[in-house]
């Protein structure tokens, strides 16, 4: 079984609620898990959430949408990834976050196959970045996963799924997808209010004559539409990870001063 688990929680820093903020009436986890579900090589989706009560409308709106949807630690995210998983037995295991409305299912099938047919442990499309920011994925063979689990200390591999597996570099496998054009400076994640703009936008121009649009088709109308191209945001990426990276630094310093 190839699972894929979308992490959403309602306690965003930037823009707290923003996975159930609507486009075009509807939350946007809603508007990304309709995305996901044409991905053909996921055979299952689960959304991972916390226990947290502000968590109880996307378990709501799971529930509503025939999704399955685990409740887990909101803060050891690594622990909820692999609670997640683990009911499942996967064979190996899709991350994706519930800030990525603009998902695109056939990046997607086409790391799974990379994945699969090169026999890796670990498959992304984020060691060498050619795809916009908010199409990222990564794939991951779920014994890996559980070892993360049971090795993984610092505060960077608790907080986040696989710092730890990206750091195993003499121990697995890793499998890397590009394209010959290099989005990587676009931004196509939701984290603040403009970004969310930006997205609604796209939503608006395509939606409604071909819900199943692509990224070829978004990236046509940014060309055609260069007041659209202009909303898209410039917020730096990866903000909590860095967060992580200096409070390993502080436990890494507070072990040192033990011994």
């Amino acid at each position: 079984m190839i699972l894929g688990i979308l992490q959403a929680r309602a306690s965003s820093r930037r823009l707290p609620g923003k996975v159930l903020k609507p486009i075009l009436g509807r939350p946007m986890l809603e508007r990304q898990i309709e995305r996901l579900r044409r991905a053909r090589r996921l055979d299952k989706l689960v959304v991972a959430t916390s226990t947290d009560a502000s968590d109880d409308g996307i378990d709501a709106l799971c529930q509503s949408l025939g999704v399955d949807c685990f409740r887990g630690s909101l803060d050891d995210v690594l622990d909820r990834f692999y609670q997640a998983a683990r009911r499942y037995a996967p064979r190996a295991v899709v991350r994706l976050t519930g800030d990525c409305p603009l998902a695109d299912p056939a990046v997607i099938d086409r790391l799974v196959d990379m994945h699969v047919g090169g026999g890796f442990d670990y498959t992304s499309n984020v060691d060498t970045r050619t795809y916009p920011d908010g199409l990222d994925a990564e794939v991951m063979e779920f014994h890996c996963l559980e070892t993360a689990w049971r090795e993984a200390a610092l505060p960077s591999e608790r907080e986040h799924v696989t710092p730890f597996i990206r750091g195993q570099r003499g121990r697995y496998r890793f499998g890397n997808i590009t394209q010959p054009q290099d989005l990587s400076g676009q931004r196509w994640v939701v984290d603040d209010p403009a970004d969310l703009v930006f997205v609604t936008a796209i939503y608006e121009a395509l939606y409604p004559a071909n819900p199943a649009f692509t990224t070829a088709d978004i990236l046509a109308l940014l060309e055609r539409r260069p007041d659209i191209a202009a909303m898209m945001g410039q917020a730096p990426t990866n903000e909590g990870y860095q967060r992580s990276l200096a409070a390993d630094a502080a436990a890494l310093a507070a072990r040192k001063g033990k011994t």
